[in-house]
């Protein structure tokens, strides 16, 4: 009888050829995604001196950012990192530098500074789910598979509240333009170093004969089970975009400074990078599609148990542990859509999920927006929590049959090339 393998640290991640100059060259492009929101609305708002211009101009650029990622991640399916990511980080990066240099001085039309953000954001490459399809092509154990989506979860969070910081740092010596111009730096020189990795050059589309009528209820059976990650994807978005709002809600109402909205969302990105860790250490025995669910039940409870918090400590100390369910529900997510993708398709499959929780936050945002000002604001958390917990029970009723076999059983090694890419969503939103 064979001794049981070791249980891989996250250490085996790294140990894997070209993956640590791999998984650098891309944190430094999505640092781009953590930044380019702020400096977007600080750049537009300078230029115009219009706060409503500056709205709008920021949700054109992020509506057709989030949008659009399937389409995009349909081409690098289709063509290739090499080939689809090189022209697509080109165009965003020269698009993002020719607004920056539009906002720099004052006086520039918004309907001009729209025009730009809108066609920039049209052509963000989905550096997130180009990633994390990588990894499902170059890495063989399911449970390395788990760490490594589990630290890019905990890498984009670090981004997504450095990102903030830094562009903080550039406007207190220099216009927001000039961050607006670091972004299409960062985003340009992270994406060629990426694809230019030997990781990424070992990786060619798939080659797949062309079928004139695809089998009706192959379609059908894809469709369903993408359905189960993307519906808990949009639920988690739906819920974190709403305690955005509802936690500068709670600091105005109980007379805190802005500084304490900070922290409190800080906490809460803590809390999702420490569950994150947990979630890929562990060698779960359950399924993961049996796991998603219970995870966003868990962010939903601890969302709800957030609008009883009588003080400002017991709020921070809920929002963490609300936290705590977010970086694993998405890595869960991410691992699911991986596994139904069909072949040639691991991109898109990510970025569908990517589109979803970025849609949800979004909606999340807009939605508690309209219901603060009627309802009181402990309902208005109970109500984003019970959005992550309806999504995850309507997961259960709509989870498709299990393709491919699930995550953490051994995976067979591929047998000649296959169709590479592919969390946090890329976009300009939260995940990218």
């Amino acid at each position: 009888m064979s001794a049981p393998a070791p249980r891989p640290s996250y250490a085996a991640f790294f140990r894997i050829p070209h993956t640590r100059h791999t998984f650098t060259a891309a944190l430094i492009g999505r640092l781009s995604y953590g930044m380019v929101s702020l400096a977007v609305m600080l750049s537009v708002t300078e230029a115009t001196g219009s706060y409503p211009a500056a709205g709008t101009v920021m949700a054109l650029f992020g509506a057709t950012s989030v949008l659009l990622s399937p389409v995009r991640a349909a081409l690098i399916d289709r063509h290739g990192p090499r080939r689809a990511l090189i022209p697509m980080a080109s165009l965003y990066a020269t698009l993002l530098a020719t607004l920056a240099t539009a906002a720099w001085r004052p006086g520039t039309p918004a309907p001009a500074l729209g025009a730009l953000a809108v066609t920039a954001g049209a052509c963000t490459p989905p550096l997130g789910p180009t990633v994390r399809a990588l990894w499902g092509e170059v890495i063989e154990d399911n449970r390395v598979l788990q760490r490594a989506y589990s630290l890019d979860g905990i890498a984009e969070e670090i981004l997504f509240v450095s990102g903030p910081l830094l562009v903080g740092a550039v406007v207190q010596f220099a216009p927001p333009a000039a961050a607006l111009a670091l972004c299409a730096l960062l985003v340009w020189a992270g994406t060629l170093a990426f694809v230019l990795s030997p990781a990424v050059a070992g990786v060619r589309p798939a080659v797949t004969k062309p079928v004139a009528r695809p089998e009706r209820g192959r379609r059908f059976r894809d469709g369903r089970a993408l359905l189960q990650p993307v519906v808990v994807a949009a639920g988690v978005g739906l819920s974190l975009g709403a305690v955005d709002l509802l936690v500068m809600a709670y600091a105005t109402r109980h007379h805190h400074g802005n500084d304490v909205v900070a922290w409190v969302l800080a906490a809460l990105s803590l809390g999702s990078a420490l569950g994150g860790l947990l979630n890929g250490a562990v060698d779960w025995r359950t399924p993961a599609r049996a796991r998603l669910p219970l995870l966003a039940g868990g962010l939903g409870l601890a969302l709800a148990a957030a609008g009883l918090a009588p003080g400002l400590g017991t709020l921070t100390v809920a929002v963490a542990c609300a936290g705590f369910f977010v970086a694993p529900a998405l890595t869960t997510s991410y691992l699911i859509a991986d596994d139904a993708a069909p072949p040639g398709r691991r991109t898109q499959a990510g970025a569908w999920v990517n589109t979803a929780v970025n849609a949800g936050s979004a909606g999340g945002t807009a939605g508690a927006g309209l219901l603060v000002g009627h309802l009181p604001l402990g309902l208005c958390f109970a109500l984003s929590g019970t959005v992550a917990v309806a999504a995850g029970l309507l997961s259960v009723r709509r989870a498709g049959p299990r393709p491919r076999g699930a995550r953490g059983t051994a995976r067979p090694a591929p047998e000649g090339p296959q169709s590479h890419s592919g969390p946090h969503a890329e976009s300009s939103s939260r995940h990218g």
